[in-house]
């Protein structure tokens, strides 16, 4: 069973994005593709919308999930 999560990220100054994400560690790697500039991102959870957690460009993820 995946774990879904909704992260919103800032990838500039003035932009924000939001996915629906399964694997934290590929959408981090997406992220430093598509958005090389991106700052931070938070992470909820995709039923309760309550956040599990924030990380940066030099604060990764070290796990595909969030253990609650």
């Amino acid at each position: 069973m995946s774990k879904k999560y909704i992260c919103i990220v800032k990838v500039n100054e003035t932009k924000f994005v939001r996915y629906h994400v399964n694997n934290l560690i590929s959408f981090v790697s997406f992220l430093d593709k598509r958005f090389a500039g991106w700052r931070w991102m938070n992470v909820f959870d995709y039923r309760t919308k309550q956040q599990l957690g924030s990380f940066s460009k030099n604060n990764r993820p070290i796990h595909k999930y969030i253990a609650v």
